[in-house]
């Protein structure tokens, strides 16, 4: 299944960066391409600092690629959890946080990244959410953030149950334009980017990092990864998602533009965009554990619930993304206990938040006091009062993982019977093994144990990856990192049998 998303498939032709070639060494490395190290590396550019940038793919192909480029002042958790957890005054300060991070998106937007002013929509379309909205609203008019109610959303939006929460002039763009807009005015200030260029080793205490080409020796590093790379405290602070995004040509009522998150048994969020001149309509569904999910089966089920609700159609992309979400409701931004700087547990809003860690990062290698909120979402804090839940999550998803793959065992199967398209933990030469069939018979057996923490991985049979169901780490058939806070790839085994 081609998972390429909407963002990724329509946006302009953008020029490439060269990959890394030689030995260099810089004042200040950002390892990672998204939205928060590309936007970091223009600021340092631009303020005279020597910055190199390597990112494992193109610009954008990861997570921002893979959003769905909504821009809102409030949280995905909803800002009644931050006033209950973190009081109204720390709420309004991530409120204003994320609305100057939103300012300077729109100053930076070129027509190409498509950055319009929309409302943000928020209804119950069945009576078990109702209360919710209730005291989402609560919370807005506790914190001064302007909002209005009305009764009805327009068609093809499921019908509301109860009030409709409307939040003015929030913004939603083209995120992978964007990026790649930005990358072009960081190397125009001076930044060196590098793409196809995967870190293979961090060395913590040198400040270096090691690649396939050549080696990086820094004075900082900063890993605008999403999740840090290697081994850091946070990982075990974070629950780990996946959310399935679908898109479909409109060709019913539109909407217009708008971010709508339609709140149900099962959620949806939506949005329209416009590309080559065909509008879309894009929908996601709730978020799910990764590796401790079936991909397909919850793929279609969202087909089948967006149908449900919207109408028949025929979805022209599927694609996910994956997100971290901080214990206690906060992301992570700062120095944290390995000597570099990270940016995570954004949770479904990094878009925003993304921006926001990388003004506060450069402020801090600029020597600027960062005030409260830098402070605030440093990685070394400690509330577990506020994060117990998540806490608690994380370890027994840990725990679950290790006592069901390493004390039960999953089933074994002979190389002989695996099937093309077929994935199975397989016993070659006494040995286990992820194994899985390509359609043209090519045999790829990797080993099923997580080079981060050593948890085994699991199948993901729609973007064909073995995915880590402790903290997130995916691998492609042959072992490559794909995402997540593992370095180095699964061992790989060749075997001569290749087909049946």
């Amino acid at each position: 299944m081609d998972t390429t998303s909407l963002w990724r498939a329509t946006a302009p032709a953008a020029p490439g960066f060269a990959m890394l070639q030689t030995d260099i060494s810089t004042d200040v490395l950002i390892v990672g391409g998204g939205i928060t190290g590309v936007t970091l590396a223009m600021l340092l550019a631009r303020a005279g600092r020597q910055v190199v940038l390597l990112e494992a793919g193109r610009i954008g192909s990861g997570t921002t690629g893979n959003s769905t480029g909504n821009l809102y002042v409030t949280v995905s958790e909803g800002l009644d959890s931050l006033v209950r957890r973190w009081g109204q005054d720390i709420a309004r300060q991530v409120v204003d946080e994320r609305r100057g991070a939103i300012d300077f998106i729109q100053l930076h937007a070129g027509s190409e990244s498509g950055l319009r002013r929309c409302p943000m929509v928020q209804y119950a379309f069945s009576d078990s959410m109702r209360e919710g909205i209730e005291s989402e609203q609560k919370a807005l008019a506790a914190l001064g953030v302007p909002h209005r109610l009305t009764s009805a959303v327009p068609a093809p939006l499921p019908q509301a149950r109860g009030n409709v929460l409307v939040i003015d002039d929030q913004a939603q763009f083209h995120p992978q334009a964007y990026v790649a807009q930005l990358a072009w005015q960081a190397a125009q200030a001076g930044a060196q980017i590098h793409e196809h260029t995967r870190v293979l080793e961090i060395d913590f205490k040198a400040r270096s990092a090691a690649t396939a080409t050549g080696t990086v020796t820094a004075k900082e590093i900063v890993l605008a990864t999403h999740s840090p790379k290697g081994l850091h405290p946070v990982h075990a602070q974070m629950p780990v998602h996946r959310e399935y995004v679908l898109a479909r040509p409109l060709g019913g009522p539109d909407p217009g533009p708008g971010i709508f998150w339609c709140q149900g048994d099962e959620s949806l969020s939506l949005r329209t965009m416009e590309a080559g001149g065909e509008r879309y309509l894009v929908c996601a569904g709730d978020e799910l554990k990764t590796g401790d999910h079936n991909a397909e089966a919850c793929l279609m089920a969202l087909e089948t619930n967006a149908e449900k609700q919207l109408g028949p159609g025929e979805w022209s992309h599927r694609w996910s993304a994956q997100n971290y979400r901080g214990a206690d409701g906060l992301p992570y931004i700062g120095r944290d206990i390995r000597g570099s700087f990270i940016a995570t547990g954004f949770s479904t809003d990094g878009l925003v938040y993304g921006t926001v860690a990388a003004r506060v990062i450069a402020a801090q290698l600029g020597g600027h006091a960062t005030a409260v909120f830098g402070e605030l979402c440093k990685p070394g804090r400690l509330s577990p009062v506020k994060g117990a839940s998540a806490l608690l999550e994380e370890a027994g998803t840990t725990a679950k993982a290790l006592l069901k793959d390493y004390l039960t065992h999953r089933q074994e199967q002979k190389l002989t019977s695996l099937a093309v398209g077929d994935s199975a933990i397989v016993e070659v030469e006494g040995e286990s093994f992820a194994a899985w069939r390509a359609p043209d018979g090519e045999l790829f057996a990797v080993s099923p144990v997580c080079t981060h923490m050593g948890c085994k991985v699991h199948w993901n049979s729609v973007e064909t990856s073995w995915d880590c169901p402790c903290h997130g780490s995916r691998f492609s058939p042959d072992g490559t990192v794909i995402e997540g806070p593992a370095i180095a790839a699964l061992r790989r085994k060749h075997i001569a049998l290749a087909t049946r």
